[in-house]
């Protein structure tokens, strides 16, 4: 893992590194929401935010999460109904709500209520806007740097190189 390009360039920053790694840690790998979740949330935010490293590295990882090549493709349609995918009513509010966060950065009113109406407390809809808060920052650092896949990895909209 410390050979990809993210941890290299963040590494010119040792201390904000060593106190980055455990956050990002936490949200990908012990995330109270489910890796299906997650990895929804993580490639509609590389779409929105157009981080092609960031998307090229969870396209793997989404299927490993569940996700199937339609929906890992859908997550890149912009606007979501464009894809022409039939959503799941709860992944289509967590796919709403990611792009309410990436664009307004907040999630509505009637977005954060219907999530809750499906049963999420508290704690999963903070680690929500935390989780897009978090990838969307990402974006925005990998894209400044010109940070570049380790190798040919898919690029927004598709799961082959």
């Amino acid at each position: 893992m410390a050979r990809l390009n993210i941890f290299r360039t963040l590494a010119v920053h040792p201390k904000l590194l060593r106190s980055w790694l455990p956050f990002g840690g936490r949200l990908l790998q012990g995330s109270i929401l489910s890796p299906r979740i997650r990895e929804l949330v993580i490639l509609r935010t590389a779409a929105m935010c157009e981080s092609h490293y960031e998307w090229g590295q969870h396209v793997a990882i989404g299927r490993d999460a569940g996700l199937n090549d339609e929906e890992i493709v859908a997550c890149a349609a912009r606007p979501l109904s464009d894809s022409g995918f039939e959503w799941p009513d709860v992944d289509l509010l967590v796919l709403e709500a990611t792009d309410q966060l990436v664009g307004e950065h907040c999630v509505a009113d009637d977005t954060w209520a219907s999530l809750a109406a499906a049963g999420w407390n508290d704690e999963q809809l903070v680690e929500l806007t935390m989780l897009a808060g978090h990838y969307a920052m990402l974006a925005g650092m990998l894209r400044s740097a010109g940070v570049q896949t380790e190798a040919l990895l898919p690029r927004i909209g598709s799961v082959s190189s």
